[in-house]
């Protein structure tokens, strides 16, 4: 792949100047994808926009990205609508004696919805937001919470999308005989440490062992001496997840809550741990369930899933735009141009640390997780190879990477999606999350240089 050297950096680092002026995420990116389009085709810019548009939206994994997040958001709409959220979050009451707990309990929650990272995201901070609101805690500290431990537990827990789709690419790239993808997969998770490390920090910061500081210190004293849960620029996000309210005079059922949580985590199982059939039979399941039980009628129950969908439209209209700038990276060659300025540096004994610091740059830079290491495992496999190094901390320090990405970059799916479910903008979220993924990133080049001695 061709690239213009330095110069393919200029529209993410366009991206990011803008969001760190207005402090918004859309409008820097779709900004950064124009400049690189002009950097592209200069004589026929708009032609390359709709080609690079269309290729965006008629792509099977953004398709996949649309329908699941879209239809997440009818299913929390449904949980909502019938009381059964409400439900789940009384439940809790026994368990939950102030802030700190309300915030361990959502740490735990996390630890059992690891079939998926948007799942995790989506549920749990939906699920959480009012409680953790009246113990007086800010929206970003919700958000860290459910950030840190959905990624870094779908990537631990072997039986998760990130364990499937990463064990095919490592079988098509050779790192596995057909059939063994998940076990190398599996063999490589000890050496995973962003991800270990991540999950670990929260039940610390939370306990007040790794203190507030920056951006998220001031949240949390907002929070708490004004009562201020959701951040000043986020409203609209708080306008759309409230939109949809329950029904009055509907008697609120645990059950209506917890069948299809496991519905949804047993069905994606049972679909070759493939989310979107996961939640179309759950949803399904869940209509059937409630109208049998009288709780909402089929036209309300169908209003409802409509209306659930449509408080994820400015999520999504986020990611496609993010979509839409790693389409012009991609054009531009940036994830070549900095592997191929990185990569004469790399030797056995740094190659770890070297791939988790480059790919977890490629990784923040353009917002991909996945789609990227489609491209980057074939150069981290051949270079792996060829310097006779250990494969398994190859992969662990791969998979660190992409985990690292997905937290730090404001404009990832995972971090976008959070930001919505948890009720404050990507920005914010991104803003004082960093700190903390960074002390993780921090330990985890430690423990690899650690581990090359």
């Amino acid at each position: 792949m061709e690239h213009l050297g330095a110069l393919t950096l200029i529209p993410t680092l366009v991206v990011l100047v803008l969001a760190i002026y207005t402090k918004r995420s859309i409008e820097a990116l779709i900004a950064g994808s124009v400049v690189g389009i002009l950097m592209i085709s200069p004589s026929d810019p708009i032609g390359l926009l709709r080609d690079k548009s269309i290729a965006v939206l008629t792509d099977e994994d953004v398709a996949w990205v649309i329908l699941v997040c879209g239809l997440m958001g009818s299913l929390i709409a449904l949980l909502i609508k019938t009381g059964a959220a409400t439900a789940f979050t009384n439940s809790l009451t026994h368990l939950i004696k102030g802030k700190r707990s309300a915030l361990f309990v959502t740490w735990v929650l996390g630890l059992f919805l690891f079939v998926d990272d948007y799942l995790n995201s989506l549920a749990v901070g939906s699920a959480m937001r009012k409680v953790t609101d009246h113990y007086k805690t800010s929206r970003e500290m919700l958000s860290y919470v459910v950030d840190s431990t959905a990624a870094p537990i779908s990537v631990l827990i072997p039986i998760s999308t990130w364990a499937v789709f990463f064990g095919a690419l490592l079988e098509d790239n050779g790192l596995a005989e057909n059939g063994q993808g998940v076990w190398v997969y599996i063999q490589s998770i000890p050496y995973m440490l962003y991800a270990w490390i991540a999950a670990i920090i929260v039940p610390l910061v939370i306990w007040g062992k790794i203190p507030l500081f920056g951006a998220m210190k001031k949240a949390e004293m907002r929070a708490e001496q004004t009562g201020v849960c959701v951040p000043p620029g986020a409203e609209h996000i708080e306008l759309a997840n409230q939109s949809i309210t329950e029904k009055p005079g509907v008697k609120a059922n645990l059950w209506q809550f917890v069948l299809p949580m496991v519905a949804l985590v047993a069905f994606t199982w049972h679909f070759d741990i493939d989310l979107l059939k996961g939640i179309y039979v759950t949803l399904a399941l869940t209509v059937i369930l409630i109208v049998i039980q009288r709780t909402l009628t089929a036209h309300e129950a169908f209003d409802t899933i409509i209306d659930g969908f449509k408080t994820m439209i400015e999520p999504l209209a986020v990611l496609v735009a993010a979509f839409l700038l790693k389409e012009v990276n991609d054009g531009l060659g940036l994830t070549q141009y900095i592997i191929e300025s990185l990569q004469p540096y790399m030797t056995a004994q740094i190659l770890p640390l070297a791939i988790f610091l480059t790919m977890g740059l490629v990784s923040f830079a353009t917002g991909s997780n996945w789609g990227v290491f489609v491209i980057i495992l074939p150069i981290v496999a051949a270079l792996g190879n060829s310097l006779n190094a250990d494969m398994a901390l190859v992969i662990g320090a791969t998979l660190s990477a992409s985990t690292f990405g997905s937290h730090a970059c404001f404009y990832s799916d995972a971090t976008v999606l959070t930001a919505q479910a948890s009720g404050c903008t990507p920005f914010q979220h991104a803003y004082t999350q960093l700190p903390y993924a960074l002390i993780a990133a921090a330990i985890t080049s430690l423990g690899y240089i650690l581990l090359m001695l």
